[in-house]
């Protein structure tokens, strides 16, 4: 019996660079080695070659150890990993799903205003988020009254572009703010200024760019630098979410943002609580963020039902209080990769393959197959 493929949905960069295998962070063999335990064949397809009501589309599929370019038919089950944001290709994400294609992660970025607002519906998750509104001049001054620290950050972009912290001194108020908004922004600069001025830098960028202002958490420190939790949560083969692992992302000395982009670090969270937090249990802290994590997703799924691989980035207190800071819809899965986690980032690949074959196995016409 031939066996079916899984299409992987991939950005038009990645796509280009199969043929030379210099595909960056995303490891296609990890693809490969658990779609044929599943039993299919994954493609990697671009979503300029998908149209609706098509029965063939062109992909690259695993062939002797290289990617062969051929066509294949369109797979009834897809996994997105590529981010589309024009119109045009939501329409026909639209159509596709529509027209009975399982397009699971169909949408991976969401406005965190956005996200925030579904998790507030859950009463036993306010606790853990902190204070969050629309950015605005008159919203800043209202959060400013509240607290003596802020987060002001753009509510769709990702890997900490753009962020920028206020917080409260004797004189006034200073605000932090990259140099650049470029991914690779390694660089911040400071500007004073007193209460009710707001300076015309930070009410440019609120009225170029949609932003969120935000309560800044008390976040515990590793070495004197704030770190949180990248926490991956996916379907796998019994169709249930599961934590696939948990890293801590520290930043750099004298930055306050742990994305690995903006100059952080990656480091076991059992080590930091071992070395940092010797009186905090440390297999209780992580069971703990484990089932906030998987809370969170839940309530995040009843809203939007095709989600089925995120990345959370959750903070603890100096107490092992978990607080939610942020989803990411296309987990940057490397993390796991620079902590030496070796068999934690082989299963964030892993599970949304497993995710692919219990959709298999929905269809009418296909035989169940086992791991």
């Amino acid at each position: 019996m031939n066996r079916p493929y899984v299409g992987i949905l991939v950005g038009e960069k990645l796509y280009q660079s199969i043929p030379s295998g210099r595909t960056g962070h995303e490891n296609l063999s990890f693809y490969v080695e658990s779609a044929q335990r599943y039993g299919f064949v994954p493609c990697f397809i671009r979503i300029g070659d998908l149209m609706p009501g098509q029965t063939q589309v062109k992909a690259y599929v695993p062939a002797h150890g290289k990617y062969v370019h051929t066509t294949v038919p369109v797979p009834s089950v897809v996994h997105n990993r590529g981010i589309f944001t024009k119109k045009s290709d939501e329409r026909k994400l639209a159509a596709l799903t529509a027209g009975g294609l399982r397009l699971y992660n169909r949408r991976n970025r969401y406005g965190k205003l956005m996200i925030h607002r579904l998790l507030m519906e859950d009463h036993e998750l306010r606790p853990h988020l902190p204070g969050t509104v629309a950015a605005s001049p008159s919203a800043l001054r209202m959060m400013m009254d509240m607290y003596d620290a802020l987060i002001i950050k753009p509510d769709s972009s990702s890997i900490g572009r753009g962020v920028m912290k206020l917080e409260r001194r004797q004189s006034g108020w200073r605000l932090t703010y990259p140099a650049s908004v470029s991914t690779s922004n390694r660089s911040w600069k400071t500007l004073l200024f007193r209460g009710a001025n707001i300076p015309a830098l930070l009410l440019g960028r609120m009225r170029r760019q949609r932003y969120i202002i935000q309560q800044r958490l008390p976040l515990a420190t590793y070495q004197g630098r704030p770190f949180d939790i990248r926490v991956s949560v996916q379907r796998g083969r019994e169709g249930h979410w599961k934590v696939t692992g948990m890293v801590a992302k520290v930043a750099a000395r004298g930055a306050y943002i742990t994305n690995v982009a903006q100059g952080g670090s990656v480091c076991a969270l059992e080590r930091i609580l071992q070395e940092e937090y010797p009186e905090l249990p440390a297999a209780e802290i992580m069971n703990g963020i484990a089932m906030f994590s998987l809370r969170i997703v839940d309530r995040l799924s009843a809203g939007l039902p095709e989600l089925a691989d995120v990345g959370l980035d959750i903070a603890i207190t100096r107490d092992g209080f978990p607080m939610f800071i942020e989803c990411n819809g296309k987990d940057q899965r490397y993390s796991f990769h620079l902590a030496g986690m070796h068999e934690a980032w082989k299963a964030t690949y892993d599970n949304p393959m497993g995710y692919a074959r219990y959709l298999l196995d929905q269809l009418p016409g296909e035989s169940s197959r086992s791991q």
